[in-house]
C-alpha cells in the first residue's frame, strides 16, 4: 500500500469539523460509473463507498462476488447496505431522471445534474435556449451586444423546421451541411450532406406527417450549416474539449479547468470526401477505429500545448482573443439556460463543452455533454481527468477544509460569481507584455495543481484557527 500524501488541513480536528451530519465520520458516496472517477473516489482519503442499486461496486459484486479491498492511495471499498445513506452521488443522467422528484436530500448531500441538465445539453434545446437570449439582448441592448452570441452555426431543428430548412437551404446552393442527432453523442449517427436528394431516402416515411396516431413519434435532429473552412495543424482538423463545472444556477457560480485537450482527425482534411467521417469527426470513439490509428500516440494535445503553438505562430495576442472567445461563449450559454434550470443547491454539473477554430481563429461551439467521457485513452489523458475529477471534489469541499473564498482550487479558476470573476494582481501565468490578464480565466495555461492546493489548504487552515483563537 502505498504511502498517502495527505495535504494540510485535510482531516480537521473536532473542533474545526462542524459540518452538519457528516461531522468528522467518512463521507459516504455512490458512483455509478467504472472509470476514472471510481477510481478517484476510492483514493480518498476518508471516503467510504456505499452499496446499492445502480452503483460500481455493486455492478462489480455481482461480477465477482465476495470481493472487497482497499486501493493503493489508501481509500476503502468497504461497502454499507443502505442505498440512501449517503453523502455523494455521482450518478448517471438515467438515475437521475427516473428518482429526483421522488427524493428528499439531506442539507449535506450532493448530487451530480441538475434536473432539467438537457436544456443546455441537447442540441435541438440548446440552439433554441441560445437564440432566445441572442433575440432579447438584441432587442433590449441593440444588434452591437447580440454580435457576442454568434457562435453557433445557422442550426434548425428537424423534422420540425424542415420547411423554414429547405428555404435556407435553396437560398445557398452548393454548401455543405452536416446532420445530428438531438440526443447522441460520440459521432453517432452524424452525416454530411450538399444536396436535398442527399437526404430524401433519410427523411423518406420517417419525416412524413404523422397520419397513424400510433406510429413513433421520429427522432430529432439538428441540421447545421457546416463550418467548410477550420483551422488545421498539420493538415488535420481538430475540436477543444474544454472542462467547465457549475455549482449554482442561482447565483451563476462558474469554475474553468485550465487544462483540457485538442482532438484531431486522423486524416487530412478535405471537402473532397465528406463521407469520411475520419476526416470530418475528431470524436475518439470514431477515430479509434480508423485502420491506421495509433493507441499509443492518440489523436490529442494539451491545451497548454494548444495555446502555446498558436501563441509562436500567431502571437500572444490572438492566442488570447481565442481563449477569450471561448470564455464567451461558456458564459453566455450558461446564461441562456439560467432562469430555466431548476436550480438546487445539492446539484452540481461538469460539462465537456466541444469548439472548433475557424481559419480565422473563430471559437465555434459545436456542444455541450453532460456526461463528457471518463474513460481515459491513455496515461496522459487518465491523469489529466483523474485531475480534473479531484479538483471537482477539491471545489465542493464536503471535507469543509476551504473559506469558501478562494478563486482558485487546484486545476479550477472561477470565471463567474453572480458576475465576472477578475484576477488577483501577480496571477501571471499567461501574461501578455508582462501584464495579467484580467479576467480570472487561464484556459491552457501553466499548471501546478498539486502545489496550489497544498498552498491554499495550508492558508485556510491557518486563517481557521486564527478565527477560533
Amino acid at each position: 500500500m502505498s504511502k498517502i500524501n495527505r495535504v494540510p488541513g485535510y482531516m480537521q480536528s473536532k473542533g474545526n469539523r462542524n459540518r452538519g451530519p457528516i461531522g468528522d465520520r467518512e463521507i459516504r458516496y455512490k458512483c455509478s460509473m467504472q472509470n476514472t472517477i471510481l477510481d478517484v473516489l476510492r483514493a480518498r482519503p476518508g471516503w467510504q463507498e456505499v452499496s446499492g442499486p445502480n452503483t460500481a461496486g455493486n455492478q462489480q459484486q455481482q461480477g465477482q462476488k465476495g470481493t472487497t479491498g482497499a486501493s493503493s492511495s489508501g481509500g476503502t471499498t468497504s461497502a454499507k447496505t443502505s442505498d440512501g445513506d449517503w453523502d455523494f452521488y455521482w450518478c448517471d443522467r438515467e438515475w437521475l431522471h427516473a428518482n429526483y422528484d421522488t427524493m428528499f436530500l439531506q442539507e449535506h448531500q450532493k448530487i451530480l445534474h441538475f434536473r432539467n441538465h438537457y436544456e443546455l445539453t441537447r442540441k435541438n434545446l440548446m440552439v433554441k435556449n441560445l437564440k432566445r437570449l441572442r433575440k432579447q439582448t438584441e432587442r433590449e441592448m441593440g444588434k452591437k451586444e447580440a454580435e457576442s452570441f454568434d457562435f453557433f452555426p445557422t442550426t434548425y431543428e428537424l423534422p420540425s423546421e424542415y420547411h423554414i430548412f429547405v428555404e435556407e437551404f435553396k437560398k445557398n446552393p452548393g454548401i455543405i451541411w452536416i446532420m445530428k442527432p438531438a440526443a447522441k453523442s460520440q459521432g453517432r449517427g452524424i452525416f454530411l450532406f450538399r444536396k436535398l436528394k442527399d437526404i430524401t431516402d433519410w427523411k423518406k416515411g420517417e419525416y412524413q406527417p404523422l397520419t397513424d396516431p400510433n406510429r413513433e413519434v421520429p427522432e430529432t435532429y439538428v441540421v447545421q450549416r457546416y463550418i467548410e473552412d477550420p483551422y488545421l495543424i498539420g493538415g488535420r482538423k481538430f475540436d477543444i474539449r474544454v472542462y467547465v463545472l457549475v455549482v449554482s444556477y442561482n447565483p451563476l457560480k462558474v469554475w474553468l479547468y485550465r487544462s483540457g485537450f485538442a482532438r484531431f482527425s486522423n486524416s487530412r482534411f478535405s471537402l473532397d470526401s465528406i463521407e469520411d467521417a475520419y476526416v470530418h469527426l475528431t470524436n475518439v470513439a470514431v477515430q479509434k477505429t480508423a485502420p491506421d490509428y495509433d493507441p499509443d500516440k492518440g489523436c490529442k494535445w494539451a491545451t497548454q500545448q494548444l495555446r502555446q503553438y498558436l501563441t509562436a505562430k500567431h502571437s500572444a495576442d490572438a492566442a488570447r482573443k481565442v481563449f477569450q472567445g471561448i470564455d464567451n461563449i461558456i458564459i453566455k450559454s450558461l446564461q441562456s439556460v439560467q432562469k430555466i434550470i431548476i436550480n438546487d443547491k445539492h446539484c452540481f454539473e461538469m460539462y465537456g463543452y466541444d469548439v472548433l477554430l475557424d481559419a480565422n481563429l473563430k471559437p465555434w461551439l459545436i456542444e455541450i455533454n453532460a456526461s463528457p467521457s471518463l474513460t481515459a485513452s491513455g496515461k496522459d489523458d487518465y491523469d489529466l481527468k483523474y485531475g480534473v475529477l479531484n479538483d471537482v471534489l477539491n471545489v465542493l469541499d464536503l471535507e469543509n477544509r476551504l473559506t469558501g473564498k478562494e478563486k482558485r482550487v487546484g486545476g479550477f479558476d472561477l470565471i463567474w460569481d453572480d458576475g465576472p470573476v477578475l484576477a488577483d494582481d501577480g496571477s501571471m501565468e499567461c501574461s501578455v507584455n508582462g501584464t495579467s490578464t484580467t479576467a480570472n480565466s487561464f484556459l491552457g495555461c501553466h499548471c501546478e495543481r498539486k502545489k496550489q492546493l497544498r498552498e491554499i489548504y495550508t492558508a485556510a487552515q491557518a486563517l481557521k484557527k486564527t478565527a477560533v483563537s
